[in-house]
């Protein structure tokens, strides 16, 4: 059983105990035994699971969510491509700047050397 699963059958017992407190079957002090927790982290679980359910059953806008909509995978995949891109085209202008710069250096330092050479 992976990590995930594990977490899911707690989620599944939890939500079983607190659908047994809430119909009446047993106690809040029962549940919390029953998950071997306190009082108060049984009472905690509990809200937190109908205040999800509160927000799952909310009535939501008719349609597709926004967002939704204005996903385009193949335009996210672009724009990455070109941020991609622009990075290299930085990093290739910066190796070229250098070069120049190298060259500039390795030719002054060829005259001062002619120079030399010839007596100047």
């Amino acid at each position: 059983m992976t990590s995930e699963e594990k977490k899911q059958e707690k989620a599944r017992e939890r939500a079983a105990v607190i659908m047994a407190v809430r119909s009446g079957q047993i106690t809040a002090v029962e549940g919390a035994i029953r998950l071997g927790v306190s009082r108060n982290t049984y009472y905690k679980w509990e809200r937190r699971a109908l205040e999800g359910m509160m927000r799952s059953l909310t009535d939501e806008e008719p349609g597709r969510p926004e967002d939704l909509l204005l996903a385009d995978p193949e335009k996210d995949h672009l724009e990455q491509k070109v941020k991609t891109l622009e990075k290299e085209l930085e990093t290739a202008k910066q190796s070229d700047f250098v070069r120049r710069m190298l060259a500039e250096y390795e030719e002054r330092i060829r005259e001062k050397q002619d120079r030399k050479k010839n007596g100047r």
